[in-house]
């Protein structure tokens, strides 16, 4: 499992989206560089991309993120350096964990970040990877990343 690194103005994008969606989750891509040597201790996001909720139903409790749009995200990135690494969504009034719907339709490889909104404000940000071993969501460190020189907050966000 590696550690998800974020720089705080993307993270900030990510809050603003979870805050406009409220009550409705929000959702969107990470993206990220090709993975480096260290690929297999960290993962550095460079950029979030919001996306519609396609979910039909109650979008409170649930977020859908069409192939197609999955699809138009990696395209427009093929001329680039960069990749879909991860996805991102809030929880309404709940905690920033992933739900067992949330787990069941994860893949490997990809990492996750939930993100805990309230009517009064954003919460906290935790990041996952699903292990592919026993097809379950592992807690990875989250380090936001201060601009300018991108050094690590000391705690986790």
């Amino acid at each position: 499992m590696r550690s998800v690194e974020i720089p705080h103005p993307v993270l900030e994008t990510i809050e603003s989206h979870a805050r406009s969606t409220y009550p409705e989750e929000c959702c969107g891509f990470l993206v990220a560089r090709p993975d480096s040597a260290d690929a297999s201790l960290r993962r550095e996001i460079v950029r979030a991309v919001p996306a519609a909720n396609d979910f039909d139903g109650e979008k409170r409790r649930r977020f859908l993120l069409k192939p197609e749009e999955l699809r138009t995200a990696e395209r427009a990135l093929s001329a680039t350096d960069e990749v879909i690494s991860g996805f991102y969504h809030s929880h309404p009034d709940h905690p920033a964990r992933p739900s067992q719907f949330d787990e069941e339709h994860a893949w490997p490889w990809y990492s996750y970040l939930v993100v805990r909104v309230t009517a009064q404000r954003v919460g906290e940000t935790r990041a996952f990877e699903l292990d592919p071993d026993s097809s379950e969501f592992r807690e990875v460190a989250l380090r936001v990343l201060k601009s300018p020189d991108r050094r690590p907050t000391l705690a986790s966000r």
